[in-house]
């Protein structure tokens, strides 16, 4: 296994993609701290299927737009597992949000988009860095989506979110590289969670302009995101995987 014992902190756990990055890091031995907001029921849902295949987990809430919510996060995996090897910045807002022009986002709703997207990565990076700093070693993977890469109408605050996590993430890559902490991110194109069907009719989904041929599933993630948690790319850092199905290439 190659995350055996690590221990990874995994936020927007409760289902959809962060559901998959937990079993795909718990398959590969990880001990996994699942962290949502407000969904604690499924949760409890991803918390159980982990134990069913074998894996070690806890579940905590927090808002990662929080400060304290983040410190109380990063105390909880140290208290329940001695250590933190991996974040994997999952949380966003994304589910629900209504397209429309964007001289007519409301100013609310661009700031709760950034909070979570943006600060909320930040602050999680900021908890977990004392931690890591000091067993001189992590892996730091975000979030950020294939529409930084070709734009998306009607979205302009989600896709500026996902912008600044990539901006984030090359400059943390400077930062923190001397102390052994590799931070990258996976970029998705659209996939199949409850939170695309909320915004789409997935089945109408063109896929002639994906040379794969195919709607993004969220376990097409879960390599890279193993890879990108393991010894094996401990030297890669400040790099964005677009994982799409050939959707956008560069």
């Amino acid at each position: 296994m190659r995350l055996s014992r690590k221990v990874a902190v995994v936020t927007g756990a409760a289902k959809g993609l962060g559901r998959a990055f937990c079993l795909g890091l718990a398959r590969e031995g990880a001990r996994i701290l699942a962290v949502t907001r407000k969904d604690l029921e499924n949760l409890e849902q991803t918390i159980q299927l982990i134990r069913s295949q074998g894996g070690e987990a806890e579940l905590f809430q927090a808002d990662v737009a929080v400060e304290g919510d983040t410190g109380a996060m990063a105390r909880e995996a140290i208290r329940k597992f001695g250590r933190i090897d991996i974040l994997l910045n999952n949380a966003a807002i994304y589910d629900g949000i209504k397209r429309k022009p964007f001289n007519e986002i409301d100013l609310a709703e661009w700031d709760l988009v950034m909070n979570v997207n943006v600060k909320g990565a930040f602050l999680s990076t900021r908890a977990v860095f004392p931690f890591m700093k000091e067993q001189g070693y992590g892996k730091i993977i975000n979030l950020a989506s294939e529409v930084f890469f070709t734009g998306s109408t009607g979205f302009a605050h989600y896709v500026a979110s996902k912008g600044g996590i990539i901006g984030l993430t090359r400059a943390l890559a400077v930062e923190l590289g001397p102390h052994h902490i590799c931070i990258n991110c996976i970029a998705p194109g659209f996939t199949d969670t409850e939170a695309s069907r909320g915004l789409a009719d997935v089945s109408k989904y063109d896929i002639s302009k994906t040379p794969l041929r195919r709607l993004e599933q969220p376990e097409d993630l879960v390599g890279a995101a193993v890879f990108l948690a393991s010894p094996e790319s401990d030297f890669i850092t400040g790099q964005t995987l677009l994982i799409d199905g050939g959707r956008a290439m560069h």
